[in-house]
């Protein structure tokens, strides 16, 4: 005898059945993929469904050059948005194709574009509100309650002219690294589908690099973005909080909670430095803390900008980029090919005469933050998760089942005291940035500040699902409060499979067995993946972290050169 369908499952049921009834028959695919084909990510190009014309201007152009072609009027809005929507196809596709006629309409007619996103299809996590929609965040106890008003973020974009033409799928409970939720089902990595596409923000790290989204909008908590990003090979900015409105947004937790543990942030996740440059520019001109009152009151062209970034000094000297490069974190020993792409890094980096590179070992900070971050994500003891949960006797996810259980919610001692550790380790990393603090000095032998450090992503590559260890890593820096970018350097390559972790000492933490673990199974899972690095600068400095991306993306282009040459041999 067969058992009762549970709640979630009849919710879960009617979601999928309304989502695949929003996409138009001739855009469905007819001939699904061999079973054995594991990265598809140039089915789009291949099923039929896309015109040339629309292959090229998903693939064509970046975000930056798309807003361009646009105000020019030299490309529509609705032949874009509607390119977009067809390799998204998603719910809200045929709306977004109508704001794109409104838009063209209003170009026409005045002559002037709608804002400095004129046009362009963005793609956002579903934990932003939009009116009329779900912001379900993939609780089936959330499904069928549409938001009554915007987030704020979803208000300045449409202020802008953006075309919002879908929201992207996110893991159960906001607080896996693997995005995966019962009503919704997996996000898949397109690029190797035995990989993880990451979490919480994986539904828009696999729509960008499938190129159903140019420029997208993910949350960071603990590595949200920069995770994603990392996976599938991208572009992803965590700002300080403060920066990028993140106001109204749907997290399933009560109301205030947030404020009592780390501050989540909204960022984009793109192709390319610049469309995340285009994206804080276009949020930053049009005054975020009039939409958000935690916005910090400061235009991009207010922001700071340092003289690191090629200028002259005042004794005549170009003043250098300095960047450090901290190759662990104390806790979790980086595997062979994240030391190897380190080392690379480090050596093309100290080849370039504007740019000096300052060894940083910072382990004795960072290795503190874990402890720290890890009471603060559990203020409430998850208990709000569990509730929406049981609410429809919904299943918690694989990932989350050894990693996530009911606790009692944190008193008010117990915060007051992790947040005043987090405040003095803050108040010592300002160290790290201070020449007096470094001990380091520029090739004229004058003592200057550090602008921006490298450091991994994780101690592994991207893994296979449901397999990412920690992420100490990348939550440190949203403990301290500091932006912080996913950079992608080159793909992983056969030769970055062998090597082996040096013996310890003394006996290993959980995070260490674990990580050994994943280099002593199948090392072929990692094909597929693209080797990343975490660039990070001081707090609420994100101009000066995305013109030091510029720079440091061009100096490491000589990687992935390297890499096409090995890979014709």
């Amino acid at each position: 005898m067969s058992q009762p369908e549970a709640p979630w499952q009849s919710i879960a049921g009617r979601k999928q059945q309304e989502q695949s009834n929003a996409i138009p028959k001739d855009w469905i695919i007819k001939t699904r993929p061999a079973a054995h084909r594991n990265n598809v990510l140039t089915i789009p190009r291949e099923c039929g469904i896309l015109s040339a014309r629309e292959v090229e201007l998903t693939e064509r152009y970046d975000a930056t050059a798309l807003v361009q072609e646009l105000a020019a009027k030299r490309l529509k809005s609705v032949d874009v948005v509607t390119a977009f929507c067809k390799r998204a196809a998603i719910a809200q596709q045929l709306e977004a194709i109508a704001r794109a006629k409104e838009l063209d309409e209003h170009l026409d007619r005045t002559g002037k574009p709608m804002g400095p996103l004129h046009g362009l299809p963005i793609s956002v996590k579903d934990s932003f509100k939009i009116i009329g929609r779900d912001a379900s965040i993939g609780y089936a106890s959330l499904c069928y309650k549409p938001a009554e008003t915007n987030s704020a973020l979803i208000e300045m974009l449409l202020q802008a002219g953006a075309v919002i033409h879908c929201k992207t799928n996110i893991p159960l409970t906001l607080q896996a690294l693997d995005s995966h939720n019962n009503v919704f089902g997996r996000v898949l990595n397109p690029a190797n589908l035995n990989l993880t596409a990451g979490g919480s923000s994986g539904g828009e790290g696999a729509l960008i690099a499938m190129r159903g989204s140019v420029l997208g909008v993910g949350t960071d908590v603990g590595g949200s973005i920069r995770i994603p990003a990392m996976c599938n090979g991208l572009v992803g900015v965590k700002p300080s909080h403060g920066r990028i409105p993140y106001a109204g947004q749907e997290n399933g937790s009560v109301a205030g909670t947030e404020t009592l543990g780390i501050r989540s942030v909204a960022g984009p996740i793109a192709h390319s430095v610049r469309d995340c440059e285009l994206f804080f520019k276009a949020i930053g001109d049009l005054e975020p803390w009039a939409f958000d009152p935690e916005c910090v009151a400061q235009t991009w062209e207010q922001q700071v900008v340092r003289s690191a970034l090629r200028t002259p000094s005042l004794s005549g000297h170009m003043r250098r980029l300095r960047v450090g490069i901290v190759k662990t974190d104390g806790i979790t020993t980086p595997l062979p090919p994240i030391q190897t792409v380190m080392e690379e890094i480090r050596n093309a980096l100290k080849s370039n005469a504007a740019i000096e590179v300052v060894d940083l070992d910072i382990t004795s900070l960072l290795s503190q933050c874990q402890t720290i971050a890890n009471g603060l994500f559990g203020v409430d003891g998850a208990n709000a998760a569990f509730d929406l949960m049981e609410a429809t006797s919904e299943p918690i996810s694989p990932w989350l089942k050894s990693r996530l259980r009911r606790k009692q919610s944190l008193t008010a001692e117990r915060i007051r005291d992790l947040q005043a550790r987090r405040n003095e380790l803050q108040t010592r990393f300002l160290d790290i940035w201070k020449s007096d603090g470094g001990h380091w000095k520029d090739a004229t032998g004058s003592a200057s500040n550090m602008d921006v450090f490298i450091c991994p992503l994780a101690p592994h590559p991207t893994p296979a699902i449901d397999t990412w260890n920690t992420v100490s890593y990348t939550s440190s820096f949203n403990l301290l409060d500091l932006p912080a970018a996913t950079l992608p350097v080159r793909p992983i390559r056969v030769s970055d499979l062998d090597g082996k972790v040096p013996d310890q000492d003394s006996a290993p933490n959980g995070w260490e067995k674990y990580n050994r673990k994943l280099w002593d199974g199948d090392r072929s899972v990692f094909l597929g993946g693209t080797l990343c690095v975490q660039v990070v600068s001081q707090r609420k400095q994100e101009r000066v972290l995305l013109q030091a991306l510029t720079k440091l993306q061009d100096s490491l282009a000589v990687l992935k050169e390297d890499q096409a040459v090995k890979s014709k041999l």
